[in-house]
């Protein structure tokens, strides 16, 4: 019997993020797992060779879309989706023990945004300070240089702080969807509960685009399950959609579905048919 092979895994960091946690539901013992100060970084380390996957958050179900992941993959060197991974966030507002006033709290901007109310009631003057992650900003309060941080226990317990409060979200039920980006090559074989990504690209905006798109998922039964326009950077009018649909590239309406496509827009970038996880 051969052993099981080691693979290694690029992710947001540092230690104690919402991306270890997540990216810990689908590794094992023998992966090496790396952390890189933002998603680029991560998913360059995958473009380089460096690592096998990198694992980084795409949307959140109250904040919404994390645009840089989006554009890296619409636009950077191509890479594919392998699988996703979904994790309920809680956070939880930590200082060093001996702190006695709040004037500087770091965290990441999805974190602050979701933390509006309890922010506003206890520390209304403090200064917010954004950080590339939320573990960033309690590794930065462990070293004196903030005040206090909004992060996870685990990054609370990592960094030897101390949990003021926790669970001070605004809503309690957040959940965050993280994919693991691979290069191009291989597909998941279906498993009859998929989804298929793709960065579809038009000439230039015209009235119906998006309309003209629709129809032809409509056409073969095609279900949304995700949509996001982004600019291409080119000029004003130029825009691309991340789009997600339920079933697999193999599947007969979404294969028919994407070569349609390929007639009316100008590019089509496929980003992975996968399986979808289910949420418990």
């Amino acid at each position: 019997m051969s052993n099981p092979k080691s693979h290694t895994y690029a992710y947001l960091g540092p230690v104690g993020t919402f991306t270890e946690a997540a990216l810990k539901k689908i590794t094992c013992d023998l992966d090496v797992l790396v952390p890189y100060a933002n998603v680029t970084g991560a998913l360059n380390a995958v473009r380089s060779g460096a690592a096998d996957y990198a694992l980084v958050p795409i949307e959140n179900s109250v904040e919404g879309v994390v645009a840089r992941t989006l554009d890296e993959l619409a636009t950077g060197d191509p890479l594919t989706i392998a699988t996703e991974v979904t994790l309920p966030v809680t956070f939880a507002f930590m200082t060093l023990p001996a702190t006695k006033e709040v004037h500087r709290i770091g965290t990441h901007p999805h974190a602050e945004s979701q933390c509006r109310a309890y922010i506003a009631e206890n520390y209304p003057h403090a200064e917010i300070v954004p950080t590339n992650s939320t573990s960033a900003a309690a590794e930065s309060v462990s070293k004196g240089e903030l005040d206090a941080a909004i992060a996870s226990s685990a990054a609370a317990a990592h960094f030897g702080l101390e949990i003021r409060q926790d669970n001070i979200g605004d809503n309690t039920g957040a959940v965050t969807r993280f994919i693991c980006a691979q290069k191009p090559g291989w597909i998941s074989e279906p498993t009859g509960n998929d989804r298929t990504s793709m960065a579809i690209f038009i000439d230039i905006d015209h009235a119906g685009a998006l309309l003209e798109i629709l129809q032809v998922f409509a056409k073969h039964e095609v279900n949304l399950t995700f949509i996001q326009s982004r600019p291409t950077g080119r000029e004003l009018g130029h825009y691309h959609f991340i789009i997600d649909v339920e079933g697999h590239i193999k599947d007969v309406s979404v294969g028919k579905s994407v070569e349609e496509l390929h007639e009316l827009c100008d590019d089509i970038r496929f980003l992975g048919s996968y399986p979808r996880e289910v949420r418990i």
